[in-house]
């Protein structure tokens, strides 16, 4: 009807609003209450322009600029985005009608009532669609950074780094599997619990990395009874390894433990161990606690700077707060948020939590550092901080432990010196089918 818009186009224009405006994370919001309202087709339309347009960012203001008189940092924020919805699907989404595309986009314009903008936002979308602007300027350029940075839609920034630390061709790796939508693992832990998966029509494959690792290849595993009652949680493989390098101990902390995925993880190898979790943010520990139910595990609302513990842990997971720069294909918003300067007061957090996290510590004890990261500053160098002049912690080998995996049959993947960066676990999107993880191994001598 006229003035009408989509349900998924009205749905997928608020939540890029939040995501620009409070921070949020696209993720999140798309599985909020209010999409479960949606129908099946429309909440995946509504998936489908969000994360495109979060993905494609770049390449779309770059469309939207060509068409536009007006610098694009002029443009209110909620004509901008309009624009991309549609500049999104005019490019890169093809059963989508072209009018459709134009006329909801121009609809949501009227509906934050900026009718002033309705024009101009009608004419910059039709000059896209009918000259066929493509989504990259005429200008060659010779450097091979600017590129990859362009063609793929990444800060500049960031792509020189990656060229730097891992060399062009696994940079080029990285930011193509950023474009994709990412495989859906899970962590299986018995065969009951599969066949169960299966008869809600859930459709798994075996997982590349790990053997008790599975990707939903059909299915929406959200809708299934164990994924409601918590016994099946989506965890991405590297994910699954980091907590795998953990192995078994009899009273293990893990320091910033929420969303649960690791901590469900070790609860499940480690059923008769004390597990103490702890979280930063009151409502992240109320949902640990909804999402892990293993008796075992003890969730603890606190700052992993100050562990309101006694230490005596044989076993500490130290997975923090990092960049999430290894998880862009889940969380894209994350590469238009982060600058150069984030990284020193990520790294300052980082090191305070590894030196709390070593504290709790007991003798001949193990603790396992990991991020989410791809930098060099909240990696290796948080690493040598922390070790630097304390004889009482060194450095372990993560390849004795994919031996040890490998050995036990856990760990399935062919090449296992291609996850090692010298003795450190490094896992590259693209480069290996997952997120981009980082662990080390510290002892307690």
């Amino acid at each position: 009807m006229p003035g009408s818009v989509s349900h998924s186009r009205t749905a997928a224009f608020d939540i890029l609003l939040r995501v620009e405006r409070s921070g949020a994370y696209a993720s999140e919001l798309l599985h909020s209450e209010r999409l479960e309202k949606l129908s099946v087709a429309d909440r995946a339309l509504a998936t489908e322009l969000v994360m495109g347009v979060l993905r494609w960012r770049s390449r779309l203001d770059e469309m939207i600029a060509s068409a536009s008189a007006r610098p694009l940092n002029k443009l209110d924020a909620d004509v901008l985005n309009a624009l991309r919805l549609a500049a999104y699907q005019l490019h890169f989404l093809t059963r989508v009608p072209v009018r459709a595309a134009i006329h909801e986009s121009v609809e949501l314009v009227k509906r934050v009532k900026k009718r002033s903008a309705v024009p101009f936002a009608n004419a910059v979308l039709r000059k896209i669609a009918d000259a066929k602007i493509g989504p990259l300027p005429d200008t060659i350029t010779n450097d091979p950074v600017q590129s990859l940075a362009r063609e793929f839609a990444h800060p500049e920034w960031l792509v020189k780094r990656w060229a730097n630390a891992f060399g062009a061709e696994h940079a080029l790796a990285i930011c193509q599997y950023d474009q994709r939508v990412p495989n859906t693992a899970t962590r299986l832990d018995s065969p009951e619990i599969e066949q169960e998966l299966v008869s809600e029509g859930v459709e798994l494959a075996p997982g590349a990395l790990l053997s008790s690792a599975r990707i939903v290849t059909g299915g929406d595993i959200t809708k299934t009874l164990a994924f409601r009652e918590g016994r099946v949680l989506i965890q991405d493989e590297a994910s699954q390894l980091v907590a795998a390098l953990v192995s078994k101990g009899s009273r293990i902390l893990d320091c910033c433990a929420a969303p649960g995925g690791k901590t469900a993880a070790l609860a499940a190898r480690n059923p008769k161990a004390e597990i103490i979790a702890v979280e930063i943010h009151a409502h992240r520990a109320d949902l640990l606690r909804k999402r892990v139910h293993a008796g075992n595990v003890h969730v603890i609302h606190a700052d992993a700077l100050n562990l309101p513990l006694q230490g005596g842990f044989d076993r500490v997971l130290a997975d923090v707060p990092c960049s999430g720069t290894g998880t862009l294909s889940r969380n894209p918003e994350i590469k238009w948020r982060l600058t150069p300067a984030d990284m020193d007061d990520l790294h300052a957090r980082q090191v305070g939590i590894l030196r709390a996290a070593l504290r709790q510590l007991s003798p001949s004890g193990r603790a396992v550092y990991s991020t989410c990261s791809l930098e060099r500053e909240e990696n290796e160098d948080v690493i040598a901080e922390v070790l630097r002049d304390n004889p009482a912690y060194q450095l372990g080998d993560c390849r004795e432990e994919l031996e040890r995996l490998r050995a036990s049959g856990e760990l399935v993947w062919e090449n296992p010196d291609s996850l090692l960066s010298g003795r450190f676990l490094r896992t590259l999107p693209g480069v290996h089918p997952c997120d981009g993880f980082f662990a080390a191994v510290v002892h307690r001598r």
